[in-house]
């Protein structure tokens, strides 16, 4: 958009693009479309103004706080308290606020931050990866499928197996999911690593004593290999699926008695033991 000779506009647009699908700036920062159109209102949200296709939308748009009339420090409050473990009921206690606005917001933020990590975290480029399952005591809720009532009722605590990958060196957790201990819960896991690192890394996989992650992580880091024949004469052996050369993967199984470890065995799945031993010398 060119430049009009008027007052030169105080209000930074920079930050925000046109929501609108049939807007040809859809999407675009910094083309100066967007004008500033005061607050409807008298609300606390600033309104802009598309020149192009003439719409209107808030400057909340796309954010959980977009059509909410509490404040933003309450509902980052009560966001901060469920994070912490704090129940539904006993968060809209503290805040006086209704159980279900609580369970609006709590799922509203699930999606924000799940579509945030889909953004950011892709093309990584990782030397070691750790994969764990935790026994925890969590919350379950299936969106939809019941009302808020039954929702908020049935948070109850439940034991579920917490799912991470993790990057040790960074912190960085990659993936974080809730599921039973099952083959079909570590494909899962194992697809969504997958999916986020660079089509080129394969880094370091280091896991506990499971099975299914070996199964898993063939399945994904695997390629079709036709093996040599044993005799010049023998028939064409078929093809089987192998792992990739440059796949590593150890494993950490330890031995419990009365819920304490007694003992750490450490073997490796696939690769070498000198070639893992190097990665984790690069990794301090």
């Amino acid at each position: 958009m060119a430049p009009t000779h008027r007052r030169p506009r105080e209000v930074d647009t920079s930050r925000h693009f046109c929501p609108y699908s049939d807007c040809d700036y859809r999407g675009w920062l910094g083309l100066r479309n967007l004008r500033a159109n005061g607050h409807p209102s008298g609300g606390p949200w600033r309104q802009f103004h598309c020149t192009s296709c003439q719409g209107y939308f808030l400057e909340t748009h796309g954010t959980i706080f977009h059509g909410k009339q509490a404040a933003v420090e309450l509902i980052v409050r009560v966001l901060a308290c469920l994070a912490e473990g704090l129940g539904i009921r006993a968060t809209a206690r503290v805040f006086a606020v209704a159980p279900h606005t609580v369970l609006q917001w709590l799922v509203e933020a699930a999606e924000q931050l799940r579509a945030f990590s889909a953004h950011f975290l892709c093309d990584l480029h990782l030397e070691q990866l750790q994969l764990d399952e935790l026994y925890a005591v969590l919350r379950d809720l299936k969106a939809g499928a019941i009302s808020d009532d039954e929702a908020i009722r049935r948070l109850e605590r439940s034991p579920y197996w917490v799912w991470t990958a993790m990057d040790p060196t960074s912190k960085l957790l990659v993936v974080v999911d809730v599921g039973s201990r099952t083959l079909a819960m570590a494909q899962r896991v194992v697809h969504q690593v997958i999916q986020v690192l660079a089509p080129d890394s394969v880094p370091l996989f280091l896991t506990d004593g499971l099975k299914d992650y070996g199964t898993a992580l063939l399945t994904h880091c695997g390629q079709w290999m036709h093996p040599e024949r044993r005799q010049d004469k023998s028939p064409i052996p078929k093809p089987r699926w192998m792992p990739l050369p440059g796949l590593l993967y150890a494993q950490v199984v330890k031995s419990y008695r009365r819920r304490r470890i007694v003992g750490v065995k450490h073997q490796v799945v696939f690769g070498t033991g000198l070639a893992i031993k190097e990665v984790l010398a690069r990794c301090g």
